[in-house]
């Protein structure tokens, strides 16, 4: 089923960055600046995400960025559940090339294509395995910390966890082979 949200949008938005480090990061939706430039995370969201990496030692060109849908939704409203299985394909194309050591979920509706009826307030910071052995560490959406200041202290303490559970957790064979290239995979 072709996604429906390429009519209103100016381009896809495919994801950019590199396997190299094994830690991929799953948003929502592309937003005004993604749908101009062609690029995740580009805006006031993407400044903070950053921040948010810097803070934790991480280079931004070391890990993958992508979202649930590949183009921006109109009016910058969520993506609706159809419009977000329509673009599955693409993430498990990702997942299946880059087979990172684990998907940071930024927000609730990439956290919910793993854990379906779950609340990110509940379950944020923590990571956990799907059934099919991947590991999710959803954090709230940087966007959603700069509309209400009170979520930034909470995703400030979710990343120094991710931190920690990067420098603590076992690193499988196949992921310190990856090459330093940067990937696009469009979709």
């Amino acid at each position: 089923m072709a996604c429906p949200l390429h009519r209103s949008a100016r381009q896809a938005v495919p994801g950019e960055g590199s396997g190299e480090s094994g830690i991929f990061f799953l948003g929502e939706a592309p937003g005004y600046h993604e749908d101009v430039q062609g690029k995740p995370f580009v805006g006031a969201a993407g400044q903070f995400l950053d921040e948010l990496l810097a803070g934790i030692g991480l280079d931004r060109r070391k890990v993958f960025i992508t979202n649930v849908v590949r183009h921006r939704p109109p009016e910058n409203r969520d993506p609706l559940p159809d419009e977000i299985t329509a673009c599955d394909i693409w993430l498990r194309r990702h997942l299946e090339v880059l087979r990172p050591r684990v998907i940071v979920t930024l927000g609730r509706h990439a956290m919910g294509k793993f854990f379906v009826g779950e609340s990110i307030s509940r379950i944020h910071g923590k990571p956990r395995k799907t059934a099919d052995g991947l590991v999710i560490f959803p954090v709230f959406h940087p966007a959603a910390a700069l509309h209400q200041p009170a979520l930034r202290d909470a995703l400030v303490a979710d990343f120094a966890a991710l931190a920690l559970f990067l420098a603590t957790a076992p690193v499988p064979k196949e992921a310190e082979k990856k090459p330093a290239e940067q990937i696009t995979l469009f979709g």
